[in-house]
């Protein structure tokens, strides 16, 4: 696609970043057909082909209005349309050029500004756990339109790490929702990778990837995030105490393998944040390592499952069908959706607060489609799509990791 950029975007990274990929953009519109919400709104600004053309227009010097800016919250940057991009267009990138863009054009509500950054700060915050606990205590009087952002509190001895060290290490985050939300996904981790013979370790001062404030827009916040896990992690790799990281969520995960790129322009950080991004690896892609030695192990009982693959794992990582062929190699029955395995559930961070309709109805379709599998537990690979999906079912949604835990220690 033909691109003049403006002066004030001629010549700067962002703008020669942006430039190239728009170049490779061939308006096919192959994107459209895989587009959640232009499936639902049936309109060509709610779409990657429709919000790259806003953007390239933004870039070219015209006005962003508050129009422009309603489009692009709307996109989930689900990254289906990459996958589906037969030009290789990195729609996620630019997505997120244009909405830095965008930001700095239109001002936005107080409302908007307001819950922005109650989201920013909550969520990474020391605060979000004591938050939730109280949350937890008064759920019966929490507004319905949060009840089901609060869970209900994890099962006593839910999250007991293993007591073994192993002479394998592997470096673990955290997070900042998980070990709040869902403890004992971190900790069935451990579990399994001790089972196999590996510990895992947690870098003091590791905490949120970054995701969060990068998706709202707070760009030099979410590159502070991840300065603040280089410093932390790269001493361990460093000295070799850690052979890798292992991230068991894929939103995090997505974000960790793509430091490199972030922090790239930073003469301090590249070089580490490359290593960083390098030594990634999501639990997922362990597996094929960890099934010939767990499959003798397994004791307990194996449940029906129902996968749904984040799109931060099948798109954002490109990492498909691991999860199932390990899973089916270990003796469990296990299946996807038929027909919108590759569709978003509608959790993407923080999107599930900040636009609720769209949101629920993404959730809603995609557990019609599960349903037919008649599964006694759907699992998933992130903690977003875990909650989310919970919340409009009551079939258990968990972590597969999980499952395979119990399957280990019955």
């Amino acid at each position: 696609m033909q691109t003049t950029l403006a002066p004030p975007f001629a010549g700067t990274p962002e703008g020669s970043e942006a430039e190239a990929i728009l170049r490779r953009c061939v308006h096919c519109g192959f994107c459209t057909a895989t587009c959640p919400t232009y499936q639902l709104l049936g309109d060509e600004l709610d779409g990657p082909r429709g919000r790259i053309y806003q953007i390239k227009q933004v870039l070219e010097g015209q006005p962003a209005t508050r129009e422009t800016q309603l489009h692009l919250d709307r996109c989930l940057t689900c990254r289906n349309c990459e996958t589906t991009c037969p030009s290789g267009v990195e729609y996620g990138r630019l997505v997120e050029i244009g909405r830095e863009v965008v930001e700095r054009q239109v001002p936005r509500p107080v409302g908007e500004r307001v819950a922005r950054g109650l989201l920013k700060s909550g969520l990474t915050s020391s605060l979000f756990g004591p938050a939730i606990k109280l949350g937890q205590a008064l759920r019966p009087l929490v507004p319905a339109s949060l009840k089901d952002k609060v869970p209900p509190p994890a099962p006593a001895g839910s999250h007991d790490w293993p007591l073994v060290t192993h002479r394998r290490k592997l470096g673990l985050l955290a997070g900042c929702v998980q070990p709040t939300l869902a403890p004992n996904i971190n900790s069935a981790t451990a579990r399994v990778l001790d089972a196999a013979g590996i510990s895992c370790v947690v870098a003091k001062g590791s905490g949120c990837c970054g995701a969060i404030r990068a998706h709202l827009n707070d760009h030099e916040g979410g590159l502070a995030d991840m300065r603040r896990n280089v410093d932390a992690w790269w001493p361990l790799l460093e000295r070799g105490e850690i052979e890798g990281l292992v991230m068991n969520a894929s939103g995090c995960g997505v974000t960790v393998k793509e430091y490199g790129r972030a922090l790239a322009h930073d003469p301090a950080y590249a070089d580490k944040a490359k290593r960083v991004s390098e030594a990634t690896r999501d639990l997922s892609e362990w597996l094929p390592e960890l099934v010939p030695v767990l499959r003798e192990k397994l004791q307990g009982s194996m449940p029906k499952l129902a996968y749904h693959p984040p799109c931060t794992l099948q798109h954002g990582q490109q990492l498909r069908g691991g999860v199932e062929a390990a899973f089916k190699e270990l003796g469990f029955e296990i299946g996807c959706a038929a027909t919108e395995s590759h569709l978003c559930c509608g959790s993407a961070g923080t999107y599930s607060v900040l636009q609720p309709t769209l949101s629920k109805q993404l959730r809603d379709r995609k557990l019609a489609a599960l349903a037919p599998l008649a599964a006694d537990e759907i699992v998933s690979a992130n903690i977003g799509c875990i909650q989310h999906l919970q919340s409009g079912t009551t079939t258990p949604v968990r972590h597969w990791v999980e499952v395979l835990d119990a399957a280990l220690h019955p």
